[in-house]
């Protein structure tokens, strides 16, 4: 079975021998989804000005976190009150990434059913 690297590369030879592809400057009205480090406290603006521009960004907070904790805690909390604001939608990604949705893109959760049963578990 093919590995996924070989895979990725097989499709981009399948592009380049095909059709011509369209010029690679972003066309209002679409959405992108990005991924960058947040380095410094100073990144949030960048972050929140792709927000605004209609674009899912999922961060990856360690670089901060090796810096300084009390920062991804400050950071975190100014992305949630940023997309309060705007409508957005914010969720966690394991311990090192979020993920910053736009107004127009809601994360799913599933929702844990409360119940007084004991969970069953392997014997």
């Amino acid at each position: 079975m093919p590995g996924l690297g070989e895979l990725f590369r097989k499709y981009k030879k399948e592009e380049k021998r095909g059709t011509p592809k369209a010029e690679a400057k972003e066309t209002p009205g679409k959405t992108f989804l990005k991924a960058m480090p947040l380095r410094d406290l100073s990144d949030l603006d960048a972050v929140k000005k792709e927000v605004r521009s209609g674009n899912i960004l999922i961060l990856r907070i360690t670089p901060l976190a090796n810096k300084s904790v009390d920062d991804v805690k400050r950071a975190v909390n100014e992305l949630c009150e940023f997309v309060e604001t705007v409508g957005g939608d914010i969720a966690r990604l394991g311990e090192e990434r979020v993920v910053i949705c736009p107004p127009n893109v809601k994360i799913w959760r599933e929702k844990t059913p409360v119940t007084s049963e004991p969970i069953p578990t392997a014997a």
